[in-house]
């Protein structure tokens, strides 16, 4: 006679010790969120505190010269207050890089609208967007950083002046591989000071700031010579205009 086969179910889960683990499941969600909340909160008040510091506190190095300094063995970089840079060498760089520096709050709408339609990323981006990524951030194309590039830029605008802004990128860009600031790279390019760059001078450094590795300023393609020239043209445009006027005295 055959055996009967039987199946055995499993037992039912106890009400309470369901209501138990939605409860613990829950109080898990509730532990992330605080702890999310937590850390989001930190982050707003740390970058807050340092943005507020480089009011007045010179950035004694960035993220990217680490990065570099590793890289290389050592980089050049020497901070330079804006006062003794020379005047066209600063006309130079709002020309070349930001010519409605002194009209917009941080972020130059037209030029975003611009980069995007062309599907460029660095294109849209301000003098104040680049002094708060080489100040603050790292370098490469990422939504992450620039997502808090432009929550970091009105805070920067806000409690900055448009003249520390540009003192502040003017010495922590990058002119050639490894040097950093423009006293840097007036001394290694022409062995002469920042205050003491000639109209030339300034209009080449200024050219090679959108790829300082594979430009040069010594001695640039003739490309680069022409838009040389037309940064001097901007730069003489922009105080006659009165387009300098937020960050000249």
């Amino acid at each position: 006679m055959a055996k009967k086969t039987t199946f055995s179910e499993e037992p039912p889960v106890d009400e309470g010790e369901g209501k138990l683990r939605r409860a613990s499941f829950w109080y898990a969600v509730r532990l992330v969120r605080w702890w999310a909340l937590r850390a989001f909160l930190a982050f707003v008040v740390i970058f807050a505190s340092w943005g507020l510091a480089y009011r007045w506190v010179n950035p004694p190095i960035t993220l990217y010269m680490i990065q570099e300094s590793w890289r290389l063995g050592g980089i050049q970089y020497e901070w330079v207050d804006i006062e003794d840079v020379a005047p066209v060498m600063v006309r130079a760089l709002v020309a070349a890089e930001d010519a409605n520096f002194c009209a917009h709050w941080g972020i130059d709408s037209a030029a975003v609208r611009r980069a995007l339609r062309d599907g460029a990323m660095r294109g849209g981006s301000t003098i104040s967007q680049q002094a708060v990524k080489n100040a603050f951030l790292w370098q490469g194309r990422s939504w992450l950083r620039k997502a808090i590039e432009a929550f970091m830029t009105p805070y920067a605008e806000a409690i900055w002046t448009k003249r520390r802004l540009l003192e502040i990128y003017a010495n922590v860009a990058e002119f050639d591989t490894g040097v950093f600031g423009i006293e840097a790279a007036a001394r290694h390019h022409f062995g002469v000071n920042a205050a003491e760059l000639n109209r030339v001078q300034a209009g080449r450094l200024a050219v090679v700031l959108p790829d300082p590795k594979g430009r040069s300023a010594i001695k640039p393609v003739s490309r680069l010579r022409k838009q040389a020239a037309s940064v001097i043209a901007g730069s003489d445009m922009i105080r006659k205009d009165g387009r300098a006027a937020c960050f000249e005295d």
